[in-house]
Formats: structure tokens, C-alpha cells, sequence
């Protein structure tokens, strides 16, 4: 963006231009292999496919330093809250791909312990088809990903609003997903929740005939 030579040799751009440039081609992943997919990804990672062309090999296993997160493998019941954790830790902008046929729907494990694919609770940006998916494949939900942080696009930023029914990051499943759950709680709005809490202890008092936190 200089100039050398001809007075007529540089280049205007905008701010956000520059910077979508900066963001797509700067990614740092935060890798979450639970399956067969996480060597299929590793792999990437190797000197044959050298997933630093792309300007995306330093992979940052701490999320408060990583803009993609790579969910490849199956994601459990009892796994998902610890996934959210790290999703909600990761500063935005950021982006997330779906890897492999369990990621993003499940796969063939079609059970009441697997979540039948992460975009049931996580914004996913690309999705990536097999079982395992291959290297050129990674890099294509790679380059995709880059498309849209060019254009300053995130499925991510869809959700940031300062309405809790809309902003996943505003719900309290979302920030204390590992802290007191408890089970058949709508979680869509806080005065739902609230409800939910309030009939449970209703139902507590109908059936034990105390209070909460009394004795008879």
C-alpha cells in the first residue's frame, strides 16, 4: 500500500475492508476433537496439507485467544455444557465449523445421549459433510469461513442483541450451563425461567407439604 516509483502506484481500501482482510487471514483455531474427525484434522494441520497457507496454523487451546472453534467429532449430553463454556469464552468476532457427519447431525449415532448436531445450541458458520471428512474438505469450510469474516459476516453476530430471548450469551443455561440445572426448565426468557422455577417449587410444597428451606 505504498508507494515506489510512479506516482500513480497505490491502493485505497477502507478500514473495515482492511481489517475483514486481516481477520480471515489471521484465524486461530480452537480445536475440540471428540472422535475420528480430530486426526482427520490434525492431518490438515501436518506439512502435506499445511493449514498455514490459509494463515490459520496456530491453534490456540485456550479459547479466550482463538476466533474459530472446529467441533469435530460427536457432542454428548453431558459434554455440550462444557462445549457452550468455551463458545461463551471466546471473544467475538468469531466463528465456528460443524466437522464430520456427527458434529452436524448426529451421524449414525441417532441416541438420546448425543446431541444431534451442534447448531441445536452453538451459531455454526460451515458445516463439512463425511464420516470421517478429508483434509480438502476442511479447507473448503476453511475458505468459506475466511469469505465471511472478509465481508465482516458471523453467524455468531446474528445472536448479539440486547434481548435475553435472542442472545444466547444473556441466558443463564448459557452462562452457568454447568451450575444449577435443573431439568424441564424453559430456559427461552427469564420471566419464563423464573416461572418454570416457581411452579417446581409449587409442585415441591403440593407434594411434601413444606416450604422450600423449612421444616414441618
Amino acid at each position: 500500500m505504498g508507494m515506489s516509483g510512479s506516482t500513480n502506484d497505490f491502493v485505497t481500501t477502507t478500514l473495515a475492508t482492511a481489517i475483514g482482510w486481516a481477520r480471515a487471514n489471521s484465524m486461530w483455531p480452537m480445536p475440540f476433537g471428540t472422535a475420528c474427525c480430530g486426526i482427520e484434522m490434525m492431518a490438515a494441520f501436518m506439512a502435506k496439507y499445511d493449514a498455514s497457507r490459509f494463515g490459520s496454523e496456530v491453534m490456540k487451546f485456550s479459547p479466550r485467544q482463538a476466533d474459530l472453534l472446529i467441533v469435530s467429532g460427536r457432542i454428548s449430553l453431558k459434554m455440550m455444557p462444557v462445549l457452550q463454556r468455551i463458545w461463551e469464552q471466546m471473544p467475538a468476532p468469531k466463528w465456528c465449523i460443524s466437522m464430520g457427519a456427527c458434529a452436524s447431525s448426529g451421524g449414525v449415532f441417532d441416541t438420546y445421549t448425543l446431541i444431534q448436531g451442534i447448531d441445536q445450541f452453538l451459531p455454526v458458520d460451515a458445516y463439512m459433510p463425511g464420516c470421517p471428512p478429508r483434509p480438502e474438505a476442511f479447507f473448503d469450510a476453511l475458505m468459506m469461513v475466511q469469505e465471511k469474516a472478509k465481508k465482516g459476516q458471523s453467524k455468531a453476530l446474528e445472536y448479539i442483541t440486547d434481548d435475553a430471548v435472542s442472545d444466547p450469551a444473556q441466558s443463564v443455561a448459557c452462562r452457568t450451563p454447568d451450575n444449577n440445572y435443573v431439568h424441564n426448565v424453559d430456559r427461552s426468557t427469564p420471566s419464563a425461567e423464573k416461572a418454570s422455577h416457581d411452579k417446581i417449587a409449587d409442585d415441591k410444597i403440593t407434594r411434601d407439604g413444606v416450604a422450600p428451606g423449612t421444616s414441618k
